[in-house]
């Protein structure tokens, strides 16, 4: 068995991933750490931790000694400037569930997350890792961000049979995403009964999306008054191949990416609590373009799944050791 350490375990993708790897038959957790709930016991986080003879989660303990603890596998799951200053230990595979290394470009983070990378020579040793589309090639994993991952499964299958100079991107995700830091505009009086566009026009996700596509893309995001789950639809006009065949041909060994039958549309309900994604391809009658729809789940296929799922591809395990394939039919 493979030993785990989560930095930063308090929050959304932390306990996300803490879950998938007490589920996990591969992987043994040594370490969970939190500043802020270091020397408290699990049930501290959620009281049904350690309850009814589960595995057992330890005392948590402070995220430098969580870093330091010697684990095989280390999960990240720090702000994008905190793992941004993480010091890689000489031995064992991270994998930073933050943006903190997403780019090689060292100049992205200071025009797009508003601070100066403090290691901009260790960025090219960490390999990102979307794994329908580029598995990790290296010990130091960047996983990608929730929006461009959705984004990236409707799109980069297509890259080279669309117009570039004509793809919009509408995203909508569940208040979930913004993280468990407390802000005015996640307070229910700002999102219950709402549906807010945010960081129109210049969302860092976008130069995430392009970066990977080869061109850019409009992208805008929305908040949508759920807790979890996100959904892309993409405008594109086709050069002349066949998209469905495309995508369906991508996928078509995929555990976990479905492109659903002709008619059938992708949601969020179906996704939620689930470490999948659905594709959905339709055509508009009335201007010939295609709309392309991706739903995942922003915690599952979004974060914390996907970092699990590069953690299997890695250590050769199953590849969906640990995940959830699927939710609760209602």
């Amino acid at each position: 068995m493979a030993t785990v350490s989560i930095v930063g375990g308090s929050g959304y993708t932390g306990q996300e991933t803490l879950d998938r790897v007490l589920h996990h038959a591969e992987l043994q957790l040594h370490a969970v750490g939190s500043d802020s709930l270091a020397g408290r016991e699990a049930a501290a986080l959620d009281p049904r931790l350690n309850r009814n003879g589960g595995r057992r989660v330890p005392r948590f303990i402070t995220n430098d000694a969580a870093i330091a603890c010697g684990a095989d596998i280390t999960f990240l799951c720090l702000a994008h400037d905190e793992a941004a200053a993480f010091e890689p230990p000489a031995r064992g595979v991270v994998v930073d569930l933050s943006g903190g290394h997403r780019f090689l470009d060292p100049a992205v983070y200071e025009e797009w997350y508003g601070f100066a990378h403090p290691r901009p020579t260790e960025l090219p040793q960490w390999s990102y890792a979307l794994p329908e589309l580029s598995a990790p090639s290296s010990r130091l994993v960047a996983n990608p961000g929730c929006y461009a991952t959705a984004a990236l499964l409707a799109l980069w299958p297509l890259r080279g049979a669309i117009d570039p100079d004509a793809v919009v991107v509408d995203a909508k995700s569940g208040m979930t995403g913004a993280g468990r830091s407390l802000r005015a505009s996640s307070h229910a009086g700002s999102v219950l009964e709402n549906l807010t566009p945010y960081s129109v026009g210049e969302h860092r996700h976008a130069p995430e999306i392009a970066s990977h596509l080869g061109f850019p893309v409009t992208f805008v995001p929305h908040l949508l008054p759920v807790r979890r789950g996100l959904i892309v639809t993409c405008y594109l006009s086709s050069t002349g191949s066949d998209l469905r065949a495309l995508l369906e041909e991508a996928y078509a060994e995929s555990h976990l990416v479905s492109v659903l039958p002709e008619g059938t549309v992708p949601e969020l309900a179906r996704v939620q609590h689930t470490d999948t994604a659905e594709l959905g391809l339709f055509e508009d009658r009335l201007t010939g373009r295609t709309i392309v729809v991706c739903a995942i789940d922003n915690l599952g296929k979004g974060a914390a799944g996907q970092a699990v799922q590069n953690v299997n591809l890695l250590f050769g395990f199953v590849e969906t050791a640990g995940l959830r394939l699927s939710g609760v039919l209602v």
